[in-house]
């Protein structure tokens, strides 16, 4: 039964809990959203990657469009398709050059457990754009530049539904 006691700020909805974001009550393999970044070589991003934590839950090995690879940072999941240049004839792709910034106006959020070691990691590979710095939110964290353009805010573990959290 749906709950109507539904509103924009507190929504107790079923259906928007467990249809829609797909979650099922043990937080098992339907646990939530996830990001699909279109890649041309997945070395490269298991290299960058998991130098920040990530493993390797499964990779199809690239052929044509039928790549794909999955990684996993304490249940924040990252996935990756086709590990080839194919992603250039995707259907909603294709309308633009090949050149264009990947994930422009998008920031891709990732919280670990030890940021001073991961920033470490981001300084030595020399993909650092913003410094590590703490946030008027009252959370510390920086900004990247993945090997294909994609831009990350690596951050301390925080929750992001709580206000306390919002800019003051």
């Amino acid at each position: 039964m749906l709950s109507t006691d539904c509103n924009f700020t507190n929504c107790r909805s079923y259906a928007l809990e467990h249809i829609i974001l797909g979650m099922t009550n043990s937080g098992g393999p339907n646990s939530g959203l996830f990001v699909e970044l279109h890649v041309p070589d997945f070395d490269k991003a298991k290299e960058f990657y998991c130098a920040f934590g990530f493993e390797v839950v499964w990779e199809r090995t690239p052929e044509d469009d039928k790549g794909y690879l999955v990684l996993n940072l304490d249940g924040q999941l990252l996935t990756f398709w086709p590990g080839t240049r194919s992603w250039e004839s995707q259907t909603y792709f294709s309308r633009f050059p090949s050149d264009t910034k990947r994930g422009f106006g998008v920031e891709i959020v990732i919280r670990v457990r030890d940021l001073e070691s991961a920033y470490g990691i981001a300084i030595d590979r020399k993909c650092v754009v913003r410094d590590l710095i703490q946030r008027p939110w009252g959370v510390k964290d920086f900004r990247v530049e993945d090997p294909f353009g994609y831009y990350l805010r690596v951050t301390e573990a925080y929750d992001v539904r709580d206000s306390l959290y919002s800019v003051p």
